[in-house]
């Protein structure tokens, strides 16, 4: 994670609370599922090619 980031985008809790190791691995195999900014729960499609996350605030990720 980095430095702004302020938010797991896997499980929504503090990045500053410990490695989120279990959140990586999984991340590794799956698109986030909170915006690591504000913490808001996005809105994610998976497609064949890959996927797209939206946080309703800041915008699109894609992976």
């Amino acid at each position: 994670m980095t430095v702004s980031e302020l938010w797991c985008d896997r499980c929504g809790d503090s990045a500053a609370t410990g490695p989120h190791e279990a959140c990586a691995s999984a991340r590794a195999l799956e698109p986030p599922r909170y915006c690591a900014h504000c913490r808001r729960r996005m809105k994610v499609q998976v497609v064949p090619t890959g996927w797209s996350a939206v946080c309703v605030e800041h915008g699109e990720i894609r992976g």
